[in-house]
């Protein structure tokens, strides 16, 4: 369904720094760096056939993190959530809501970890028990 997902810095050296450090955890490499004509810088790290791409806002306005919205990432097992959340917060992300850790509800038991970029957009890791 989905093609990327863009998501605003306001710092784009600092957002680079948070997302290789928190990427890697992941498997993705570094980004494939873009200049629009406009002169706005864009990071697009691919992997596994999705996008995450992080831009200078085109339009000149501050970025800001969306409220109500979270982009969840895949891992591969529950101590890799740990890791997520970990080096989010060492590379200046903040982390929200409970500890990582097992959820169980009406959609099933999940790892969950849930942290803000520097930017304020909301992130989660997880891993859905089998």
């Amino acid at each position: 369904m989905f093609n990327h997902i863009m998501i605003g810095s306001n710092d784009i050296e600092r957002s680079k720094r948070f997302y290789d450090a928190v990427l890697s955890v992941l498997g993705a490499g570094e980004p494939v760096r873009h200049q629009t004509a406009a002169g706005h810088t864009r990071l697009f790290y691919r992997h596994e056939g999705n996008t995450l791409a992080v831009t200078q806002p085109i339009n000149g306005e501050a970025a800001c993190g969306a409220n109500g919205g979270t982009i969840g990432f895949k891992c591969g097992s529950p101590e890799q959530v740990k890791e997520f959340h970990d080096v989010a917060v060492a590379h200046g992300g903040k982390s929200v809501e409970d500890p990582p850790g097992l959820r169980e509800s009406d959609m099933g038991a999940m790892h969950l970890s849930y942290v803000l970029d520097p930017d304020g957009n909301k992130l989660c890791g997880l891993y859905r028990v089998k």
